[in-house]
C-alpha cells in the first residue's frame, strides 16, 4: 500500500520545524544585532523582495505548475522523456531568473542616481547583494519538486537550514568583529551571507536529486510541449498561490515609508514611524513559524497526491477532505496558541543587546493581528492546490486580484487608527479568512460538499479544543510579571507545555482521528475511496 500524505506530511513538518527553529535562532541573532530602527528597516525590506520571487515562483508558482505537469509526465511517458521535461523547466527558469536578476541590478542602479539618500541607498545596496539569491533558491524549489513526486521531502525542507544558520553566524560575526557602532558594515555583511547560503542550497539539492537520474540533459518535442504549459500557467498560479506573500509585500512597502521615504505623505504626518518595518518583518516570523511547520507542510505533501488523483474524483474528495481537517485541527491549535503567548514568545526570541522591551511589545502587538488567522492561511494553501491539481488556474488568481485589492484598501485605513502597524496584521488576516470561505465555496461546486456532517463535527471538535486551550494558557501566561528575558522565557515554556498537553490530551479524550493524522498515521481509507459518493467519509470515527 502506498503511503498517504499523511506520513509525508509528518516528515515534511518535522524537516520543517528544524528549518523554522534555526530561522528563529537567525532572527533572535538578527534583532539583537540590529534592534528596532533604520538599518534594520532596510536590510528586512531589501532581504523581503528576493524572498518573494522565492515564494511566488520557486517554492509557489513555479514549483506548483511543475510539479503535477511532472508527475504525470512520469506516470504516462516514462522516466527519460520526464527527465528532459525536468532539464527544460530547470535550464529555462534559470535563464529567466538571471535575466530578472541583470535588469534588477540596472534598475536599481538607476534608483539611485535619481534618489541618492543615505537610508535609500543602504536599502539599494542592500538589495543589490541580495537580488543573485533569488535565482538559487528558486532552482532549489524546482529541484525539490522533483524529488517530492520521487517521494523525498527531507532536501527540500532541509535546505533553509543552511540559510539560517549562514545568516545567524554573519550576524554573530559581524558583531564580534566590528562591534555595535558599525550597523551598515554589519548589515552588508550579512547580505553576503544570503548570497552564499543560495549557493550552498543549490549545491546540497543537486547532490540529493543526482544519484535519482531523474534530470536528463536533452529534449523531446513532447517534454518542449508540456513545458510551454507550465510556463503558460505560472503566472497566474504565482497570483493564486501567492495572496498572503504579495499581501505581505503590500504591507512592506507602506510600513518601510517613514524609513525610505520620509515622516510625510502629501503634507500630512504619517501615522508609522521608523523601526515599523522591521517591527513587521520580525512579527510575521513568528506567525510564518507555525504556518511552515503546519499549513504548507501539509499542502506541501498533499499536492502530489491530488494531482494523482485528480481523474479520479472519489479519491480527490476524500484526500481533500482529509487535508482540510487536520489543516483546521494544527492551525485552529497553532492560532490561538501564539496569541496566547505573543509576548513571551517574542520577549524570549528578541529581547537582548540592541532590542528592547518595549521592542518585544510593538511585536507582540503586531502578532495579535496575525495570529487569528494562521488556521485560514494553512486552508488556503490547500484549497488554491486543490484548484491547480485539477487544472484550475483561473479561480485563485481572480480571488487573489479581489484580496489584494481589499488588503490595500483595508490597509490604508488601519493605519490611521489606534492599531497603527498592527493594523496591517489585521487587514492582512481578515482577507485570509474572506479568501478561505469563498475559495471552499467555490471548491464545493467543482468536486461536492466538502463540509459534510463528519467533517463539520471534526472542524467544531478542532476549534473546541483550540479556543479551550488558547484560553487556558492566556490564563497561565497571565500570572506572570513579564519583564525580562528570564521571566519571558518561564512564561512561554508553561504556556507552550500546557498548551501542547491540554491539545493532545482533549483530542485523544475525544478520539479525534486528526491526531493520528498529524502523527504521520494515514486514515484508513488513505488509499481507498469511500463507499459514499462522490467522496464519501474518510475515517470520521477514528
Amino acid at each position: 500500500m502506498p503511503k498517504g500524505f499523511e506520513h509525508h506530511a509528518r516528515t515534511f513538518t518535522l524537516l520543517t520545524m528544524a528549518s523554522r527553529v534555526t530561522g528563529l535562532a537567525r532572527d533572535a541573532a538578527l534583532t539583537r544585532v540590529f534592534g528596532l530602527g533604520p538599518v534594520a528597516d532596510a536590510f528586512t525590506f531589501a532581504f523581503m523582495v528576493p524572498n518573494l520571487f522565492r515564494r511566488l515562483f520557486g517554492e509557489g508558482a513555479l514549483s506548483s505548475a511543475f510539479l503535477p505537469a511532472y508527475a504525470k509526465h512520469l506516470e504516462s511517458d516514462g522516466e527519460r522523456e520526464a527527465g528532459f521535461l525536468a532539464w527544460r523547466v530547470l535550464s529555462l527558469a534559470g535563464i529567466v531568473m538571471a535575466a530578472i536578476v541583470v535588469i534588477g541590478e540596472l534598475a536599481l542602479g538607476a534608483i539611485h542616481l535619481v534618489d541618492a539618500r543615505e537610508q535609500t541607498s543602504l536599502s539599494l545596496a542592500l538589495l543589490a547583494i541580495m537580488l543573485p539569491y533569488m535565482p538559487l533558491v528558486c532552482l532549489v524549489a524546482l529541484l525539490g519538486a522533483v524529488l517530492q513526486v520521487h517521494h523525498r521531502f527531507g532536501p527540500t525542507a532541509s535546505a533553509p537550514v543552511i540559510l539560517n544558520l549562514t545568516v545567524a553566524g554573519a550576524a554573530v560575526a559581524g558583531w564580534l568583529t566590528l562591534g555595535e557602532s558599525d550597523g551598515v558594515s554589519r548589515a552588508v555583511i550579512v547580505a553576503l551571507a544570503v548570497l552564499v547560503s543560495g549557493i550552498l542550497q543549490l549545491a546540497w539539492c543537486l547532490l540529493a536529486v543526482r544519484p535519482l537520474k531523474v534530470v536528463r540533459r536533452g529534449t523531446s518535442e513532447r517534454a518542449h510541449q508540456v513545458a510551454r504549459g507550465v510556463w503558460a500557467t505560472t503566472v497566474p498560479m504565482a497570483l493564486g498561490l501567492g495572496v498572503l506573500q504579495i499581501n505581505t509585500l503590500v504591507d512592506g512597502i507602506i510600513a518601510s515609508w517613514p524609513t525610505a521615504v520620509g515622516p510625510t505623505i502629501l503634507g500630512f504626518d504619517y501615522p508609522l514611524k521608523e523601526g515599523s518595518m522591521s517591527t513587521l518583518s520580525f512579527a510575521q516570523r513568528l506567525y510564518e513559524f507555525p504556518l511552515g511547520v503546519f499549513g504548507v507542510a501539509i499542502a506541501t505533501a498533499i499536492f502530489p497526491q491530488l494531482a494523482r488523483e485528480a481523474s479520479d474524483p472519489a479519491r480527490f474528495h476524500a484526500t481533500l477532505r482529509r487535508g482540510l481537517r487536520l489543516s483546521v485541527f494544527l492551525g485552529a491549535a497553532a492560532s490561538t496558541g501564539l496569541a496566547a503567548v505573543c509576548l513571551p514568545l517574542a520577549t524570549t526570541l528578541y529581547v537582548g543587546a540592541a532590542f528592547t522591551m518595549d521592542d518585544a511589545w510593538r511585536v507582540a502587538w503586531v502578532v495579535l493581528g496575525y495570529a487569528p488567522a494562521i488556521w485560514a492561511y494553512s486552508v488556503n494553501q490547500l484549497y488554491t492546490r486543490a484548484f491547480y491539481a485539477m487544472g484550475d488556474t483561473r479561480t485563485p488568481v481572480r480571488l487573489s486580484i479581489a484580496m489584494v485589492a481589499l488588503n490595500f484598501t483595508l490597509n490604508v485605513i488601519l493605519i490611521w487608527t489606534p492599531l497603527g502597524v498592527a493594523g496591517l496584521a489585521w487587514s492582512t488576516g481578515a482577507c485570509a479568512v474572506l479568501q478561505c470561505v469563498i475559495l471552499g465555496h467555490k471548491l464545493a461546486h467543482r468536486t461536492g460538499r466538502i463540509v459534510d456532517r463528519d467533517v463539520g463535527l471534526s472542524l467544531l471538535r478542532s476549534a473546541g479544543i483550540a479556543l479551550g486551550m488558547g484560553a487556558i494558557v492566556a490564563v497561565i501566561v497571565s500570572t506572570f510579571t513579564i519583564d525580562s528575558w528570564s521571566s519571558a522565557a518561564v512564561a512561554l515554556l508553561a504556556g507552550t507545555t500546557m498548551g501542547a498537553g491540554l491539545v493532545i490530551a482533549a483530542a485523544a479524550l475525544l478520539k479525534a482521528p486528526e491526531l493520528s493524522w498529524a502523527m504521520g498515521r494515514p486514515a484508513p481509507s488513505a488509499s481507498e475511496p469511500s463507499d459514499n459518493s462522490p467522496g464519501g467519509t474518510t475515517g470520521a470515527s477514528g
